[in-house]
């Protein structure tokens, strides 16, 4: 998936940035994928940084593409710690200058919130498929931004209310490994 500029909610795209995202049934088969597919070597000729995470979902709902892309154990639940978050959305394409006039201060106030580690906006189609990946010192911090900040709170409100959105996923993940950077920063 391509990126917004610094990897960043951004409609200009970054030509510095991509990401790529896969599930798997097991970590053999991700390691594998990891040493000798082609999408890495190709990454990492051109590369200058690169940063891997391996999550596990914890929870996921909405679809993307039509498919639930995360498997996860109702049980599941972080006790302590770092969480990821992938926000994604299919964006009516009658909506999407109104959806892009609102959805920068989420974006900016993110990034001042407390508890807020890093973020990419990310999408494999930048006007009307986008995604928001971002890790979170701890749930609760995660949380306090996504229900109690004004400007993210109010944008989920007017998102319900003007039906921007065709298809949404919403999905937390527990981080089980991380290596690399992104914009210099480590994880």
């Amino acid at each position: 998936m391509g990126s917004g500029k610094d990897a960043r909610v951004d409609l200009s795209p970054d030509f510095k940035h991509w990401s790529l995202l896969t599930t798997w049934d097991n970590k053999s088969d991700c390691d594998q994928f990891y040493k000798k597919s082609f999408p890495i070597k190709w990454f990492r000729f051109f590369g200058i940084e690169e940063l891997t995470i391996l999550l596990k979902p914890l929870s996921s709902h909405g679809l993307w593409s039509g498919k639930q892309p995360f498997i996860f154990e109702k049980s599941s639940k972080i006790q302590n710690g770092r969480v990821a978050v992938i926000t994604r959305a299919a964006i009516h394409f009658n909506k999407v200058k109104e959806f892009r006039s609102n959805i920068k201060r989420a974006a900016i106030s993110m990034r001042t919130a407390p508890g807020y580690i890093i973020s990419a906006g990310v999408g494999e189609n930048p006007f009307l498929d986008q995604a928001t990946f971002s890790i979170w010192e701890n749930l609760e911090s995660m949380k306090n931004y996504a229900y109690k900040s004004f400007d993210h709170s109010d944008v989920i409100k007017l998102t319900r209310a003007r039906k921007w959105y065709s298809e949404e996923l919403f999905a937390r993940f527990e981080i089980i490994d991380s290596k690399g950077s992104l914009n210099g920063q480590s994880i």
